[in-house]
């Protein structure tokens, strides 16, 4: 038969996948899988259980849970060498990267998913010695996913992304930057970037409207430090249109490998975020790894 290892973080979301998991697990064995359980109980052991897996002993992994619980087992496969396609099942608040590929938002509709065995290969982000599949970023909103109320998340959902981020506004600090590419070098005071795999973060699902999760290339955008009015319209703007990316304030292009510096001198500042975990300090340099992972959509 063939192997399926089904790791879920039950505190995910709403916490109701566990309630949905007999569900899943029969469709599974229809299809023909052993499946094998994990249930993940604190923050790192589901990397720990995958590094002790051999790259081939599974054909599947199956991550329920959200973008964090996807970057921990997106980490583990690269780090390991794991051969397994990647299955996920969206039990999380915002689900960006699930989002993205229109995953059904039901955990035995996305079992089914899995079940029917297709799948495309997509681009990760390598930054540090770390690996992300939907971004990377830093400045103003970043840390957002890490900050928030899990008891406050349950309740709004995305919304309370975007209250804790109205929450961060007077706090704002232009950071200086340079961005190295093989194109251009740039030194600008920016409240915040993202460098997206996917068209969007935070819930903010419209960032980058032409990402593409497999075409070697990352969506850079970053914002300008600007006059607090001037920003409000742009968040006003980016949550209605793509149109905003041509605003002046606003950087926006498409690069596979890309190097940003913090020129300043607050340490508090270096911090960065990848798919909603903690990332390395900067300066970083990030490098799209095209096609290397086999995922089920």
């Amino acid at each position: 038969m063939k192997k399926l290892k089904l790791i879920y973080n039950p505190f995910a979301g709403d916490h109701m996948f566990k309630e949905e998991l007999d569900g899943c697990i029969e469709v599974f064995q229809q299809a023909g899988y052993n499946v094998h359980i994990f249930r993940s109980m604190a923050p790192g052991d589901i990397e720990e259980r995958l590094s002790l897996i051999k790259p081939k002993e599974y054909d599947t992994i199956v991550i329920a849970g959200g973008d964090g619980s996807i970057n921990n087992v997106v980490n583990a496969i690269m780090k390991q060498g794991i051969k397994s396609a990647l299955g996920i099942i969206p039990a999380g608040t915002a689900n960006d990267f699930a989002s993205f590929l229109k995953l059904p938002k039901s955990p035995v509709k996305a079992a089914k998913v899995i079940a029917a065995g297709n799948t495309r290969k997509t681009d990760v982000g390598e930054v540090g010695g770390n690996y992300f599949i939907n971004v990377c970023a830093a400045g103003l909103l970043t840390n957002v996913s890490q900050i928030v109320d899990p008891g406050v998340k349950n309740t709004f959902g995305k919304l309370a992304y975007y209250i804790k981020g109205l929450e961060q506004l007077p706090n704002l600090v232009p950071l200086p930057m340079r961005i190295t590419t093989p194109e251009r070098v740039m030194e600008e005071y920016l409240y915040w970037f993202t460098i997206l795999n996917t068209a969007g973060t935070g819930g903010f699902d419209r960032l980058s409207p032409e990402a593409e999760i497999d075409d070697g290339l990352f969506d850079f955008v970053g914002f300008r430090a600007m006059p607090l009015h001037e920003l409000a319209i742009l968040f006003v703007k980016m949550l209605a249109s793509s149109d905003y990316l041509n605003d002046n304030n606003v950087i926006y292009f498409r690069e596979s490998n890309i190097k940003v510096e913090y020129l300043g001198n607050d340490t508090d500042m270096l911090a960065t975020d990848i798919d909603g975990e903690r990332g390395p300090d900067m300066p970083i340099e990030v490098h799209n790894l095209n096609k290397r992972l086999n995922i089920f959509m």
